[in-house]
Parts: structure tokens; sequence; C-alpha cells
């Protein structure tokens, strides 16, 4: 005759097995809607920019210098003087949070590198720049020292009409979501106007 304690046992064991599983079940899946959740939140916050669209208000910007610079939709800014040359763009923020400009490159002669330029490499925005969701905003740089080498490569590249790339680094308003975006300025013959094209994106916090 069986041995009632044994089964009790055996019966015990097996409900405590059945509940682990139940339990381990139930974690996984209460982990998961976690992750999915947290990820839903970051894609409510995360920016992404984009040039200006046909429509979209002119910009007038100024600069520390008191010079203005008037940036039609969908137009880069390019000025060159003996001291100064002045880089600005018209951004439109197509993500749905708010994007904060930290640093900037502007690549002297086109990149056609796959990979964005190392992150040591650019250069800290001086003024807080920020770009509403859904809204319109800029970004202005400017190569100050014209002894400097890249200062004599940006004007000789201008003055042929050659196209060149600026890279802006920016994230969401609590400083994650760090992202680059690639754009290119290309010439409009047989005028000074220059056209800016989004051109590569790229997410840090997924590299």
């Amino acid at each position: 005759m069986a041995d009632l304690a044994s089964i009790a046992s055996l019966a015990t064991a097996g409900g405590t097995l059945v509940l682990a599983v139940a339990t381990f079940g139930s974690v996984r899946s209460a982990n998961r809607a976690a992750r999915v959740a947290e990820k839903a939140l970051l894609v409510g916050l995360r920016p992404v920019l984009a040039p200006t669209r046909p429509g979209d208000p002119d910009q007038k910007i100024n600069w520390g210098d008191e010079h203005w610079t008037r940036l039609p939709a969908g137009q880069a800014g390019v000025e060159v003087t003996d001291e100064v040359i002045y880089f600005s763009l018209p951004l439109r923020n197509i993500g749905n949070g708010i994007a904060v400009l930290q640093g900037w490159f502007v690549n002297v002669p086109w990149n056609t590198d796959t990979d964005h330029t190392p992150l040591d490499r650019f250069v800290a925005q001086q003024r807080s720049l920020y770009v509403p969701s859904t809204d319109v905003g800029f970004w202005q740089g400017a190569f100050r020292d014209p002894a400097a080498p890249e200062f004599a490569a940006a004007r000789e590249l201008l003055a042929r009409r050659e196209r060149f790339g600026i890279e802006l680094l920016y994230s969401d308003h609590e400083g994650g979501q760090q992202a680059i975006t690639r754009f290119g300025c290309m010439p409009v013959e047989g005028s000074d106007v220059w056209m800016a094209t989004a051109g590569r994106h790229w997410r840090l916090d997924s590299e």
C-alpha cells in the first residue's frame, strides 16, 4: 500500500514546481512588457533632425559678433569673410522629442565614409540651441581662426563651389538618446545658394 506521507510529499513538490514555472513565466512576461513600455516612452522623447521644407518660414539668426544671417527654408547658410566663415542650417524636428544641439563637425571636403566622425572631433556648442518637436529651429557654427588648416581648406572649397557636409550631434532634453545626423550642402549652379539635404543618421545609444 502506498505511503501516504510519500504521496503527499510528491504532490507538494509537484505543486511547487508548477507554481515556480508559472511564476517564472509571469516574471518574464512582466519584464518584456516593461521593456516595451520603456522603449515606447523613449520613442516619445526621441528627436530626429532634418532640413526645413518648402513652406517653412525663413529664419533670422544672430551671432556673438553681431553678424546676422537670414536662412530661407531648405537652404544652408554659407558666408565667407577674411576673418570668419559662418555656417548655418535651418532645421525641422521630425521626431517626437525636443532636440538639444550639443556639437558639430564640418566635413571639408564631402565625407563619403559610412560611419560618422569620431565624437572627440566634434566642436561643442557654445550656445544652447533647441528645436521643438514637429517645429523648426536652426544650427549655427563658425571657423574663426584664419591660420587654422580647416579655415583655408574650407575657404578654397567654397570658392570652388564644391559640396561639403555638416554633422550635428544632439540629444533629447534630458541629455539621453544621443544621435548624429549628417547633412549635405549642395551648391546651386548659377547662383550663390547652397541647398541642405539630410544624408545619414546614427542613433548612438544603439551602437
